[in-house]
């Protein structure tokens, strides 16, 4: 399935590839990559994909008309690639024997949960046909998950760019993702280890402010009859936008993920969280700058710049050597 996946992807872009002028994805190059020691900037595709960001949002505003999940989706694939490996687009690869790609997409955290890859593909699609090979893969999850939050009503923020995609993924580290039923002194450390501190972890987990969750995942779990993977939503007041108002139901204790309510209820939370999610409740303010902060400081875990990696012609598979 996975492989078939990646040729499906690789189909539907090919029309666009055989379209590239060798010239203009040279001159690209030389413009977007520069200096192989260069590191993130917010200006680095302003000569040569200056449309990146107006591209990506909008494919996503088509996609979350079909689909209200989309944006929570996108941002949850964000976070779970930069938890593993650093933002490289790790998390997009699938199975590939030729390659000895194992994919991070079958792990306990991601399996049958993380989502919207089709809506990532249409966007490398669109940016291939405008800017051959120019924008990776890594740098489209940044991208798709700040205009997410800005489309569903939350903060907007300058995303450093210049991301490569990683060539590898890291079964062991993605097995250890931050989980629903961790406690909080495990959830601090595994941001901790990420250089994350806990306004960090209080704000990321604040992302549950929109989307979905299975029920088997729930601090209830799934009523009498219900199926594992029938979905609540995770803010019971207005689930398809990003505001404050998650704060307030972990106030009341009535959080859906255990992972949310332990913040507040935890032993350790009360010299640690508490008074963060207190604050962060009480101004809608405090939260969106917070959050904005904390998402740029995930995004710069790990990139891979200058000449590593390489910018992925298809998100789901490395490129394939050429000599």
């Amino acid at each position: 399935m996975a492989a078939s996946s990646s040729l499906l992807s690789a189909a539907r872009c090919s029309l666009l590839l055989t379209v590239a002028v060798l010239v203009l994805v040279l001159s690209h190059g030389a413009l977007a990559h520069g200096d192989s020691r260069a590191g993130l900037s917010s200006s680095f595709y302003d000569n040569s994909c200056p449309s990146t960001r107006d591209i990506v949002r909008r494919v996503i505003q088509d996609a979350r008309v079909a689909d209200a999940r989309i944006p929570a989706s996108l941002i949850r694939l964000h976070f779970h690639d930069c938890f593993v490996n650093g933002c490289d687009g790790s998390l997009l690869l699938d199975d590939d024997g030729s390659s000895g790609i194992r994919t991070e997409k079958k792990v306990p955290g991601n399996n049958r949960s993380a989502r919207g890859f089709n809506v990532v593909d249409d966007i490398k699609c669109a940016l291939e046909k405008a800017c051959p090979d120019i924008v990776s893969c890594a740098d489209i999850l940044a991208l798709a998950a700040e205009v997410s939050v800005e489309l569903a009503g939350g903060p907007s923020w300058i995303v450093p760019l210049g991301r490569r995609d990683g060539t590898k993924t890291n079964i062991e580290s993605a097995n250890d993702l931050p989980s629903p039923f961790d406690s909080l002194e495990i959830l601090q450390e595994k941001f901790r280890n990420m250089g994350l501190d806990n306004t960090d972890l209080v704000a990321l987990q604040g992302a549950h402010t929109f989307g979905r969750a299975q029920c088997q995942f729930t601090q209830k779990n799934c009523t009498s009859g219900q199926d594992r993977g029938t979905l609540v939503n995770l803010d019971v007041l207005t689930p398809d936008v990003f505001d404050n108002k998650y704060y307030g139901v972990l106030l009341q204790g009535r959080a859906q993920l255990p992972s949310d309510q332990v913040m507040l209820s935890d032993p350790f939370a009360a010299a640690t969280t508490a008074p963060i999610v207190r604050k962060f409740s009480g101004s809608q303010d405090d939260f969106f700058k917070n959050f904005a902060a904390s998402m740029i400081k995930m995004g710069n875990i790990s990139p891979l710049t200058g000449s590593d990696g390489e910018i992925r012609r298809n998100c789901r598979m490395v490129n394939k050597k050429t000599y």
